[in-house]
């Protein structure tokens, strides 16, 4: 969709920092981020919500939403990835707070910090998925 913000950064228009990318998934790094880390993992075909995917489709997802969160326990040393299927972008995405026991914060967007580019370079070299 045209008008999709997630759609156009899988079409490449507008930028992110990149975790993992396959033929149908993409993982990047939100840039108001509720905790450091904060990631959104997407399909790359646009779908209003992750249960209107098919299910082989949703299967797939989740695999490499767990491939993420296991790889983001094993750099970061940290047990504790914390899930969370809910977005105000009608684009299906699952977040991944890790380390966020304890320190996470509902704020509202407007309200939490914007990744610096800079910060995002480091993340996203750190986190990566390769």
């Amino acid at each position: 969709m045209e008008d999709c913000i997630f759609c156009q950064i899988v079409a490449g228009k507008i930028p992110c920092f990149k975790i993992y990318e396959d033929d149908s998934f993409l993982a990047f790094l939100d840039i108001n981020p509720w905790v450091e880390g904060h990631t959104l993992v997407i399909p790359k075909k646009h779908y209003r919500w992750v249960w209107d995917m098919p299910e082989e489709e949703v299967g797939r997802y989740f695999q490499v939403v767990s491939k993420v969160a296991n790889h983001y326990r094993k750099v970061l040393g940290e047990e504790f990835v914390m899930s969370w299927i809910y977005g105000e972008i009608p684009h299906a995405h699952i977040h991944l707070f890790p380390a966020a026991r304890g320190k996470i914060a509902f704020y509202p967007k407007e309200k939490r910090p914007s990744l610096s580019p800079e910060e995002g370079k480091r993340l996203a070299k750190k986190l990566m998925l390769k």
